[in-house]
């Protein structure tokens, strides 16, 4: 039996009693709060919601994922949060993991965060700047080496 608080084997998650969101970490720092996804982009342009909303589809096809709006950012999580959007009046900045360095026009900053996390953003301003296949394939590696937290060492 699992102690209350504490992730179970199966889900490898903590979940919050107060927020309802789910961590890799009991008791991780957090904003413990809900928003409306529509209320991130009550001030932005249609176009950037169109946007978001193609950035999700993508990430979809990858496999299953949870979108969680915050107060400053929208997170995307699978087993543990991997990509995310900030929404800014005219363009949306989409951010993704990697465990590599990657080139691209749109891109904006590069993040490390550890020797296999490395945070990527790109501006966003159309729905038809995500048709870039390399995009496509960087948010399913993504998934899968960080969100399905594939990359990491097996433990024994």
């Amino acid at each position: 039996m699992t102690e209350p608080g504490r992730p179970s084997a199966a889900d490898e998650l903590w979940t919050c009693p107060r927020c309802g969101h789910r961590f890799v970490t009991t008791n991780m720092a957090h904003s413990c709060s809900n928003y409306d996804l529509d209320t991130s982009f009550a001030r932005s342009r249609p176009s950037v919601r169109a946007a978001f909303d193609q950035f999700v589809k993508l990430i979809e096809r990858c496999g299953p994922v949870e979108v969680i709006a915050q107060k400053t950012r929208i997170t995307i999580m699978a087993k543990v949060r991997f990509a995310g959007a900030t929404v800014l009046l005219d363009r949306l900045r989409i951010g993704f993991a990697l465990g590599r360095r990657i080139e691209h026009p749109n891109l904006v900053k590069v993040e490390d965060y550890g020797p296999r996390w490395i945070v990527h953003r790109l501006d966003i301003r159309e729905p038809a700047e995500l048709d870039d296949p390399a995009i496509a394939a960087w948010l399913c590696e993504s998934y899968r080496d960080l969100g399905l937290r594939g990359s990491l060492p097996v433990k024994r």
